[in-house]
């Protein structure tokens, strides 16, 4: 069960609902299911395993059949004072439960009140709210779409497949391509039981069953309807994948690239009119009195490549930032190229884990090249900093974060064992394997450099105003924002919204004019600082670039207050939890990829100019 609002999810039998007859199995869920607070368990709802007969249909075919979930109309179930709350509390506050066939998440369907086309949701509502009354729904009539002519399909959802049910779909030569669930709520009073059995009938016109604060008796009933369908077998999922605002993606990609053009258009200026006229003048025969009167960027030629303040800290931060970009740029490839479904429930996310883990040789790498490069000598407690830097920021937050879910009974507590085994992946192959990377960045030795430092540092003069560090976050900050803000409010609508995200092409081309973007404002920032003879950009260039991780924090809070309505302290500790953990992961990988930019740039346009 989830819920927007609170943002807590629960397992199905965190409340008493009717349990299988064959007792409770838990399916056995990888990495990122657990993360993410799934817990699928068998519920008591029976289900034939096949369709009605080839026989032809009846011209009027009989309402489908009642049943009785697990009690009957002299014994019902009942929820005491303390239970009737918690059904209360969790219709209050909107829950949703989601039952699995075959794989196939139970949507709901409804009317679109702008189109007036079928609109599916996920899950259906535990109950609802009506004169400040409030009603369970307690009857489910599920319509399974199925079809008979799909014989040869032999491609599988890749998660999986709830025992009998798929053995039976696929054996007999049909196949389950759709799982709707209409609920609805019916008085104990209303409900009639056949004799004998466990069939029961209702008016159409029934009254609701209300959960009342001082105990609740009622039936939980469902029936079935399959319903024949031509959708194929690898169309099943298209209802839960659909986005009918597709058009505003591709304004989100035009929108980046007029973003990436205006930067490179501000870039093509400063290249090829202001530096090819500095570089041939500097290069230029000069008098003694020319020399003198020399301001720019040249004149802090030997201060550039002097080492920044704690440089192993800053060569730890760039070697994590790495390390976060080649994994988020496998991760978006493989999903774009169709490997991690949705339908493989957590496989995303145990993937970028596992990638995480295996680019920790890249960020050795990168961290001791440029560590040994700003002239360190402990090349290895650099390395140590690197493995456990960004992890132990990550693992604060996340255990913080798990102790309030722990406190509330959530189902999103991640267990200690699966905490165990993500501290073993970070201590038996992420650590190692930045270990190696170390090992190779050391045997590769330092960047070398067109210019030498001088022993004493130059004096800086007072700056402008808009070279002012905070000044330069804001203005470097908004352009990458503005190249990715569109496809982050889709992003957050997965993650908060329990929607699902699936267009992980256009992700790869907005995560693409991200990098180039950031890259550029970087180039151009640091362009500006040393032509105001400021040459302490090491840093500078990793705050700037990474400064639309500061609009993604506040983009964060609108899209809270006007697109969720979260009132409870726990779940803004959650909200505001998760969000502290997304925006530093990309600020220390934008903050890397601004670097290595304003890097090059710089290494490249010293080593065009004559230096006496």
């Amino acid at each position: 069960m989830t819920s927007s609002i609170t943002q807590l999810p629960y397992g199905y039998y965190s409340l008493k609902f009717c349990r299988s007859e064959k007792g409770l199995f838990y399916k056995n869920q990888n990495l990122g299911e657990i993360l993410r607070g799934d817990r699928i368990v068998n519920a008591g709802y029976v289900i034939n395993g096949s369709p009605p007969g080839d026989a032809p249909a009846p011209a009027a075919p009989a309402p489908p059949k009642c049943h009785i979930l697990c009690n009957n109309v002299t014994q019902p179930l009942t929820w005491d004072d303390l239970e009737s709350q918690k059904v209360i509390d969790r219709i209050k506050h909107q829950y949703y439960v989601h039952l699995i066939l075959d794989n196939l998440p139970c949507a709901t369907k409804f009317k679109s009140v702008d189109t007036g086309e079928n609109v599916y949701e996920r899950g259906y509502r535990l109950g609802f709210v009506l004169d400040d009354h409030m009603y369970v729904n307690n009857h489910l009539h599920m319509r399974i779409y199925y079809n008979p002519h799909d014989k040869d399909a032999h491609g599988r959802d890749g998660g999986d497949a709830h025992g009998a049910a798929d053995k039976n779909t696929h054996d007999e030569g049909f196949t389950i391509v759709r799982f709707e669930v209409e609920p609805s709520s019916v008085d104990l009073s209303q409900i009639k039981q056949s004799v004998g059995n466990n069939e029961c009938s209702f008016p159409d016109k029934h009254t609701p069953q209300e959960v009342k604060a001082t105990g609740t008796q009622l039936l939980f009933t469902y029936s079935v309807e399959w319903v024949e369908s031509n959708v194929p077998w690898a169309s099943r999922w298209d209802i839960y994948l659909q986005m009918s605002d597709v058009q505003i993606h591709w304004f989100s990609i035009v929108n980046s690239l007029v973003v990436v053009f205006f930067l490179s258009g501000i870039l093509t200026m400063i290249i090829i009119r202001t530096l090819r006229r500095d570089i041939a003048r500097y290069n230029a025969e000069e008098t003694l009195e020319e020399t003198l009167e020399e301001s720019g960027w040249k004149l802090v030629h030997g201060d550039v490549f002097r080492p920044p303040r704690h440089p192993k800290l800053f060569s730890a931060v760039i070697g994590s930032g790495v390390q976060i970009f080649l994994m988020v740029f496998a991760t978006v490839v493989l999903a774009m190229l169709g490997l991690l479904s949705p339908s493989s429930r957590g496989a995303l996310m145990t993937t970028g884990i596992l990638i995480y883990a295996v680019m920790g040789s890249g960020a050795g790498y990168f961290s001791t090249r440029l560590y040994l490069t700003l002239k360190g000598r402990e090349w290895k407690s650099t390395a140590i900093l690197t493995a456990i830097l960004y992890p132990s920021c990550l693992f604060t937050i996340g255990l913080f974060l798990n102790i309030v879910l722990w406190g509330r009974a959530s189902s999103g507590a991640v267990p200690f064992t699966t905490i165990a085994s993500l501290c073993a992946i970070w201590a038996c192959m992420c650590t190692p394997l930045v270990c190696v990377g170390a090992y190779l960045g050391a045997r590769t030795g330092p960047h070398t450099h067109p210019i030498r430092t001088n022993q004493i540092p130059r004096q800086i003069p007072k700056q402008v105003w808009y070279l002012n560090p905070f000044v330069s976050v804001l203005m470097a900050g908004i352009l990458p924002f503005g190249a990715v803000f569109i496809e982050l409010f889709f992003i957050l609508s997965a993650i908060w919204e329990n929607q699902y995200y699936y267009l992980f092409g256009f992700l790869f081309l907005v995560f693409l004019i991200l990098i180039i973007s950031c890259g550029q404002i970087s180039i151009v920032m640091v362009y500006f600082q040393l032509c105001g003879e400021d040459y302490n950009w090491w840093w500078r260039s990793v705050v700037t670039s990474g400064g639309s991780a500061l609009y993604v924090f506040l983009y964060s809070v609108f899209y809270l207050y006007t697109k969720l309505e979260i009132t409870e302290g726990v779940s803004l500790v959650l909200y505001f939890g998760y969000t502290l953990a997304m925006v530093m992961t990309f600020w220390v990988m934008t903050g890397a990829v601004g670097f290595y930019a304003a890097y090059v740039f710089i290494r490249n346009i010293y080593s065009a100019v004559k230096i006496d």
